[in-house]
């Protein structure tokens, strides 16, 4: 009863100081900084972090690296870590019998989103993971007939990594070019493929610059020539519609915390008819039909399934709200910049990615400027790399450009309000730091810069 009764307070606790937390951060353009308790400031007005100094918590606009979490999310995992807390595994008494069910209900929820079989879904650490046994796991199990791998030049960085891990055990791997737009070119595709091609991976949408590649299109001449189709679907799932019939995959990896779920979860669609096969790139106890072996951790997958729910429910009403208020960053920058450019295609682009750049502006410098606003030049996987990003030139964007790119990132909690201040901040900085350029001072004076011919000393 003792322990009932601490259970039942604890919870009510959390749930409370959840409830009151979100309240704070919902709206971050609102939010009142945490003051520090180091004893390094005195000042409460503000907050430093990382030696940059604040005026209170900045705002949100980097929902691709990674999104908070619904509340409605939290309210479903809570159970799961206070009252409910059985391994779902354990399969002789009550405690494992309910996780097991909440388990096997979460698995249900991520496999309607996609369109799939339950049956189909194997719950991971996350899209990392699910990259790894997919482009790996499948060309292991196939490498006495299959020693060639298709991919694109813009895959995230797991996905790249996975396939020169490849190259080193003597697999081929094709590159495939995108075009200005950041889009393959289907031609190329077929052309690529060959009698040893064991695998297509193509990244359903760019985690840096949002393009939409043609994903049924690619499923058709995969199975037009017999080649599994894998896809990178982190940016897609519970944004853009999915069909993983229509799109014709045979697998697809899947992330929590893109979706306003919990971090340290994600899923693996594999396909069941005609069946794919992959090596296992752990071994342990068999969890997960032997895939992905270790505890399932209910909480969290109960959390991925919540947010795929309420993803589905939500989806079109999320797009249509991000969609104008992505309007209102474009319009708004464009209105009082010149210079500026979209990076990726628009016609073919998930709304709540909007990748600029800035011309005669120093991109870190921007970033820096920008401290408060959330921002980032691209991937969270490679922000601490100086060097321009590879999607970016892989679209042939000219390095001075490349450097000067930043991604807003548009998400279900975002506020017209914080467009606004975003578009007031980034307009200022942008401005600041033209006033200092020469290059920008020549421009306005009608000199092509291009046709300088710069001396070197």
């Amino acid at each position: 009863m003792t322990s009932k009764l601490i259970a039942s307070n604890l919870r009510h606790q959390i749930t409370k100081s959840a409830q009151n937390l979100r309240r704070q951060l919902l709206s971050t353009a609102a939010a009142v900084a945490v003051p520090e308790h180091d004893g390094n400031n005195s000042n409460s007005s503000g907050m430093t972090m990382k030696g940059v100094r604040i005026s209170g918590r900045p705002l949100y606009l980097d929902v691709q690296a990674t999104s908070p979490v619904d509340p409605r999310v939290l309210d479903a995992m809570l159970p799961f870590y206070l009252s409910r807390y059985g391994n779902p595994h354990s399969r002789t008494h009550f405690y494992g019998w309910e996780s097991d069910e909440a388990v096997e209900h979460a698995r249900a929820q991520v496999a309607s989103l996609i369109g799939a079989s339950p049956k189909e879904i194997v719950f991971t650490s996350g899209a990392t993971e699910s990259n790894n046994i997919s482009v790996k796991g499948v060309m292991h199990f196939y490498k006495d007939k299959k020693r060639h791998v298709i991919t694109t030049q813009t895959e995230h960085k797991c996905v790249l990594d996975s396939c020169r891990h490849l190259q080193q055990e003597g697999f081929d791997v094709t590159y495939l070019p995108v075009e200005s737009d950041g889009l393959i070119d289907l031609d190329e595709l077929r052309a690529a493929i060959r009698p040893d091609t064991g695998l297509v991976s193509v990244m359903a949408v760019n985690n840096e610059i949002g393009v939409v590649q043609p994903m049924e299109e690619i499923g058709r001449i995969c199975k037009e020539f017999n080649v599994p189709f894998h896809t990178d679907a982190a940016q897609a799932l519970g944004k853009i519609p999915i069909d993983v019939e229509r799109w014709n995959v045979s697998l697809m990896s899947l992330s929590g915390h893109k979706i306003y779920g919990p971090k340290g979860v994600g899923a693996l669609y594999m396909r069941r008819r005609p069946r794919i096969r992959v090596e296992p790139q752990m071994n342990g106890g068999g969890q997960e039909r032997g895939i992905r072996s270790g505890t399932v951790p209910t909480p969290l997958v109960v959390g991925m399934g919540a947010a795929c729910e309420v993803a589905k429910d939500e989806m079109e009403y999320d797009e249509k709200r991000i969609s104008a208020l992505q309007q209102r960053l474009l319009n708004g920058i464009r209105e009082k910049l010149d210079g500026v450019v979209v990076n990726g295609s628009l016609e073919r682009r998930y709304v709540g990615n909007l990748n600029l750049s800035f011309a005669y502006v120093e991109g870190e410098s921007l970033l820096m400027g920008l401290k408060e606003v959330a921002v980032s030049s691209g991937s969270a996987c490679t922000s601490a790399s100086l060097e321009p990003s590879y999607v970016l030139r892989a679209l042939g964007v000219e390095e001075d450009m490349a450097h000067t790119s930043i991604r807003f990132g548009i998400g279900r909690f975002t506020t017209e309000a914080e467009i606004d201040r975003a578009v007031e901040l980034t307009v200022q900085q942008v401005e600041k730091l033209r006033e200092m350029s020469p290059l920008y001072e020549m421009v306005k004076e009608g000199i092509n810069i291009k046709d300088i011919q710069w001396a070197q000393h």
